[in-house]
């Protein structure tokens, strides 16, 4: 892997793997089936060859919502029992070593070379701002601007754009270089409003759009609307998509 250079694999809605010099850092694992079969990350999927080559491996889960939380990815231990797990605080598990980490928002621990700072959320959990080699990388869990015009009163999506913009608020002034964050296709024509604002308010030099289940089209039209903005927006094609940040 090249010096100063990030790789990223879309593995499914929330999830991603990102390399970062000698460290693999795991986000939201949730779907664990590989097409025909195949586990590897070009498909979407962690395989055990995938945590057995890695000296540093981090997995992180933002809250317990099974599209962001599957307990395989504690069978990972088998594989490489030097995993470090940063869990929030409503995962419940029995597992009581040294490499398991539960987290409340507003947070921060070290991790060998890396800090990690958690921040709150608009639904369930935290979200996490990874420090790490010179890098900022933020990954917003649920996190958004949760604009339910269609079946919310007016003063109830007043309080939760207030909410969604008070936890940014708690943010700025943070390093932020990649942002995994949602786009949300059941917001419809607010499916952006979140992220617009993230970027505007907290400028991430790479923006990748997440929370999508399989429609993929919203993610381009989300490139499409904020393409004046001073920030690469990623567009995402098919689960396993790799994408490189440089640095």
């Amino acid at each position: 892997m090249e010096e100063n250079q990030v790789k990223i694999w879309y593995l499914h809605h929330s999830g991603f793997a990102v390399e970062v010099q000698d460290h693999f850092l795991v986000f939201d694992y949730s779907l664990d089936n590989p097409k025909d079969n195949i586990r590897s990350l070009e498909n979407g999927v962690i395989s055990p060859e995938d945590l057995k080559s890695k000296r540093n491996v981090y997995v992180f889960v933002s809250h317990s919502h099974k599209d962001h939380f599957n307990p395989v990815i504690f069978d990972w231990l088998y594989a490489n029992p030097n995993i470090k797990y940063v869990l929030s605080y409503d995962i419940k598990f029995d597992l009581k070593q040294f490499n398991f980490h539960h987290v409340l928002p507003y947070q921060a621990i070290k991790i060998g070379r890396s800090v990690v700072k958690t921040f709150g959320s608009t639904d369930v959990g935290v979200s996490f701002l990874v420090e790490i080699d010179g890098l900022g990388i933020f990954h917003a869990g649920d996190l958004n601007c949760w604009y339910w015009y269609y079946e919310s009163t007016p003063e109830e999506l007043e309080q939760d754009k207030n909410n969604y913009i008070k936890e940014i608020e708690k943010i700025k002034g943070e390093k932020i270089d990649i942002a995994f964050f949602p786009v949300d296709p059941r917001l419809k024509e607010y499916y952006h409003m979140g992220g617009e604002h993230f970027i505007k308010t907290l400028k991430p030099k790479l923006f990748i759009p997440m929370h999508f289940w399989n429609k993929y089209k919203v993610t381009g039209e989300f490139a499409e609307k904020v393409k004046d903005l001073p920030c690469r927006v990623e567009s995402i094609k098919h689960r396993g998509q790799q994408i490189i940040y440089s640095y």
